[in-house]
């Protein structure tokens, strides 16, 4: 059979490439060593474009020849010198065919165990390593690279002997490789893996000073085209580099220059908000106009030398220019600005094909403490604007010991799957005999080890506190380390999860003042009165801080049979039974399956006692009383009383020590339950609630309970739960909550005759007219008066009219919204307004998504000439899911004001109007409403809602709103931005002629010479 052949696209090092048409014997195959990598050694040589470098993609046989004679004809009239692509034809042999391999591959086979500790299967032999996609895996620096790096394993094997609670430890080398412990499957989201370590939060943070950077951009005439979306990508990566102890601003410049953002005057906090609105203001940029550098420069020293009140960095200082070329070098503004002290640095990037002198550029770069970088096609962008940190990061080797310092990252996701996570991060230098050599400068790369939140978590008291107590912790920039409303809904997000503590809860001076101080680092205690959401976020209440302790006895009279009356077989005598999935124990396996979750802990209980030391004892203790108490409870109460006299349908009970019973228990599958409601009573909206208000608090029922509660299927219920108060030597204590389920029905009919200010034996007309008074008789004038119960979030509970019934829990401004406006307007209830920064929203439709390569793409020539269809789509997979983009929704919640007295009103609609009563019932958390039916339907009202929706506005105005009152904030506490030792050199990477010696943890690997290293050329 004849060999296959097969043609690789690879990306070019060199603008000027040769074409070789002639064979290439086996023996020389090493001279096309990037040809035979791409095909794993089955390739050998036939044609090859010399000088390649990453394979991006194979093309199939039959393009073969519009390929080879494209190349030949551009490559016999030069037309291909400037082109960033080269190309190999390989012939694969088929099996049978004698053939000396080029080179052989050796893989290690290791074995992986599943550990819950990282979510992810392990082998604690070995550590692992990433190389991102755009990095060619055989070149001599990764290859030297993954050498020098494996003497790191040692080191983690050692610590993780040491510490046990260690998680992912991570070095991030300034070449791009990734080496982490243990060695773990990597993850590759969308078959894409543009994943660099880089890019990271943790790396950016670790490996260089805070930065105040000013990103000025020429938009003049000349550059357009590919020029200007190579320009518009490359500021965008460039806010990619940027971590939120930065400060940054972007202008466009050509004869004048200004801000893209009009409304950020001056450097705002590169936070992930601020970015966005970069990015997005970026992608309007125009080209037009003369290029006058002058103009930029001024624009950007005096944004950056401006001494403002505004806060800042104050660190690094640094001016990035993109332009297409140009012959001005804006001396003058150096001089005046400048020099001699150089205390901004200026980078210059020349993007794009042009034939301008790039002489201007180098010499504004190296008269500036800078750094000159070339961006000619997109594939070098990614490269090319991140390593500007290695310019940076040279005051921080030489500032030796003083810059060992442990950082803090923000919590972000972690790739691996960890969850979100917080990392410690130290730099780590190249430590070489000659201190005064140029490659002592570098910094190869940044160490890391991750704490999961999830293990914080569990060190907080968290049932201690109560069912709304709650611990929360921030970052010196007010972020929130933990905090139970810190639930981002993107997964695997670039960006860190970057939530401020006043957009976390509710915005109020008290709350501005604790996050002041706890940034400050200052102690002490705060009460403070705040509303809160409810679980459910149907509602605010009133909350007050309390915390009270609780003593058991230290012997219980409680067996494991006492446990085993818990299980399912024993629910239809004694109600259902959930225990709150809690680590009792360290040993106990959790588990959401309530039966599953009481077998492992029966089973559990056979092995121990209460007072073992491998389990908590206060929860342990807590949860033995409660289930005493409960099953006394069923025995001597529940069992003994006729539920459908009172109109109930059923009762229930739920404790602080975890167990909820409901009575009479009705047939149900469990799993539905965990489904709605969660078996943690901490967790559930009526337990918190009732804990929170006085008095027995409505509620009306979702679907799940009322399958669980219900006793029949078109039965609708009402929930009615109120805290079970206890004083213990002069101090109030709430250790259950207990409740029943009504059924509406039978309580509608009570309501209605509660309601009515009639008696049995009142004579006298109880009918409504136009022109005759209404006696608020809800029963007898149902035709007329419309009498409703509105919980304090406005949500109906009941209604004299049975069309109602099926609208029982909906927002009562969608049952009557002229009644609803009129009970808001009179200031029955009052109305707050909420953001969520986490929402995730459906991507708004491109206009340009037509023209994204789908399905199976066939490249034409043209293609090969424009890479654009290639490296944008892969930039597209670096993001999250296409179809999810990060918003901010708004929500308007209602709640009830603390008005005591009835009140009567007069609504009017136009030519006819209605009388309206209203009253607080006391000890509940209801609102009873009287009124006359509106008459006619022509009112203009502003129809209330409580459903969420995107704030369109935000992006636009609300910024620029922050902006003018910043918020409080402390940067790092040292700087590392000049060093007087700094040497500059034409290349960045001398990792290939010098030996390393890493000290790590105070474990020194040295390799003694050259020989050591592993080179192929």
């Amino acid at each position: 059979m004849a060999p296959r052949v097969f043609v690789i696209v690879i990306s070019g090092t060199n603008e000027s490439l040769c074409f070789v048409s002639t064979p290439i014997p086996a023996a020389r195959a090493r001279q096309c060593a990037a040809c035979s990598r791409a095909t794993d050694g089955r390739c050998k040589a036939t044609w090859v474009m010399t000088e390649c470098s990453t394979v991006l993609y194979a093309f199939p046989v039959f393009i073969y020849l519009f390929i080879y004679l494209f190349l030949f004809l551009s490559t016999r009239f030069y037309l291909y010198s400037h082109l960033d692509l080269c190309v190999c034809v390989c012939v694969q042999m088929e099996d049978g065919e004698e053939e000396t391999p080029i080179e052989t591959t050796t893989s290690l086979e290791l074995e992986f165990v599943d550990d819950p500790n990282f979510k992810n299967k392990v082998n604690y032999s070995s550590s692992a390593v990433q190389i991102p996609t755009d990095i060619y895996k055989g070149s001599p620096v990764i290859l030297n690279e993954l050498n020098w790096t494996q003497a790191l394993e040692r080191v983690f094997i050692e610590n993780r002997r040491e510490d046990s609670s260690l998680r992912w430890q991570v070095f991030g080398s300034a070449t791009g490789v990734t080496r982490y412990y243990p060695a773990t499957p990597w993850r590759a989201p969308n078959k894409i893996d543009l994943y660099d370590v880089r890019r990271r939060p943790w790396y950016i943070q670790g490996a260089s000073s805070p930065k105040d950077m000013v990103i000025i951009v020429d938009v003049s005439g000349s550059v357009s085209g590919l020029t200007l979306k190579l320009m518009k990508t490359s500021v965008v990566e460039m806010l990619d580099t940027l971590s939120d102890d930065d400060y940054v601003n972007v202008a466009r410049f050509n004869e004048k220059a200004d801000a893209v953002v009009p409304c950020f005057r001056t450097l705002v906090q590169a936070n992930v908000r601020n970015k966005k609105i970069f990015k997005e203001a970026v992608t309007h940029m125009q080209a037009k106009g003369t290029t006058d550098y002058k103009s930029g420069f001024t624009f950007a020293f005096e944004q950056l030398l401006n001494e403002s009140s505004a806060p800042r960095a104050n660190c690094n200082k640094m001016i990035m220019m993109f332009t297409d070329g140009g012959e001005d070098r804006a001396q003058e503004i150096f001089e005046k600005y400048n020099w001699p002290n150089k205390t901004v640095r200026v980078f210059t990037f020349s993007v794009g094909q042009h034939n301008y002198d790039v002489t201007p550029l180098q010499w504004i770069a190296c008269a500036n403490k800078g750094y000159y970088f070339e961006i000619p096609s997109i594939g070098a962008i990614r490269i090319n604007t991140q390593e500007y940190l290695d310019v940076l990061g040279r005051p921080m080797v030489l500032a030796g010991p003083k810059a060992k310092q442990v950082l803090w990252t923000n919590v972000y996701q972690d790739a691996l799957g960890l969850g979100l996570v917080i990392t410690g991060t130290m730099p780590v230098f190249n430590l070489t005999a000659d201190t005064m050599s140029s490659q002592n400068q570098l910094i190869l790369g940044v160490m890391g080890v991750d704490i999961a939140i999830n293990e914080i978590k569990k060190k907080t008291p968290t049932y201690r506190l109560g069912a709304n107590g709650y611990t929360f912790a921030i970052d010196p920039n007010g972020y929130v380390l933990l905090h139970p409303n810190l639930r981002p809904k993107i997964i695997n997000f670039r960006e860190p999860v970057t939530l401020d503590f006043l957009d976390a809860e509710l915005e109020d001076s008290n709350k501005e003042e604790i996050r002041r101080k706890m940034i400050d680092g200052n102690s002490g205690q705060r009460k403070i009165k705040t509303l809160i959401k409810s679980v459910d976020e149907l509602l605010f209440t009133h909350h007050s801080p309390l915390l009270c302790p609780l003593l058991f006895p230290d012997n219980l009279p409680l067996s494991v049979a006492d446990f085993e009356s818990l299980l399912p077989n024993s629910f239809e005598s004694e109600g259902h039974v959930f225990i709150a999935p809690r680590e009792y124990c360290n040993d106990l396996e959790l588990s959401n399956n309530n039966t599953e979750f009481l077998l492992n802990f029966i089973a559990l209980m056979e092995k121990v006692t209460p007072d073992s030391k491998q389990c908590d004892n206060l929860l342990l203790h807590n949860l033995i009383l409660d289930t005493g108490i409960i099953r006394q409870l069923v025995d001597k109460v529940w069992k003994n009383k006729d539920l459908n006299t009172y109109g109930f349908l059923a009762v229930f009970a739920a404790t602080d020590g975890g167990v909820t019973r409901v009575f009479p228990n009705k047939k149900f599958a469990h799993d539905k339950f965990t489904d709605w409601e969660d078996p943690e009573p901490f967790n559930a909206s009526y337990y918190r609630r009732s804990l929170d208000n006085k008095g027995y608090i409505f509620r009306s029922l979702v679907m799940l309970w009322d399958e669980l509660l219900n006793q029949e299927n078109d039965t609708i219920g009402i929930l009615v739960s109120t805290a079970v108060e206890i004083t213990i030597g002069g101090k109030t204590i709430k250790p259950a909550v207990v409740g029943v389920k009504l059924d509406l029905e039978a309580w509608t009919d009570k309501f209605k005759i509660l309601a009515s200010n009639h008696t049995d034996n009142r004579q006298g007309s109880n009918t409504c007219g136009p022109n005759r008074g209404c006696e608020m008789d809800c029963e007898a004038n149902s035709d007329d008066l419309l009498c409703y119960l509105i919980d304090d979030g406005g949500f109906l509970i009941m209604s004299n009219q049975k069309d109602d019934w099926n609208k029982v829990g909906m927002f009562f401004s969608d049952v009557d919204p002229y009644l609803m406006h009129a009970l808001y307007n009179n200031s029955f209830y009052n109305r707050k307004q909420s953001f969520d920064y986490q929402s995730v929203c459906e991507r708004m439709p491109n206009s340009e998504a037509g023209a994204a390569p789908r399905g199976v793409f066939v490249p034409t020539i043209a293609d090969f000439v424009n890479l654009a269809w290639w490296t944008s789509a892969a930039v597209d997979a670096d993001g999250i899911d296409s179809k999810e983009r990060s918003c901010v929704m708004i929500q308007t919640q209602y709640y009830l004001s603390n008005l005591s007295s009835s009140y009567n009103i007069l609504q009017d609609c136009g030519n006819c109007s209605r009388l309206i009563h209203a009253k607080r019932i006391n000890n509940t958390n209801l609102l009873f409403v009287v009124a006359e039916k509106m008459p006619c339907n022509t009112c203009e009202i502003e129809r209330l809602s409580q459903e969420e929706e995107e704030c369109i506005l935000f992006h636009i105005e609300n910024p620029c709103e922050e902006m003018a009152v910043a918020r409080y904030r402390k940067g790092p506490s040292t700087c590392f931005d000049n060093n007087i030792a700094v040497r500059f050199s034409d290349s960045l990477w001398f990792l290939l002629t010098v030996p390393v010696r890493l000290n790590i943890k105070s474990r020194i690997f040295a390799l003694e010479s050259v020989n050591d290293w592993v080179i192929f050329f």
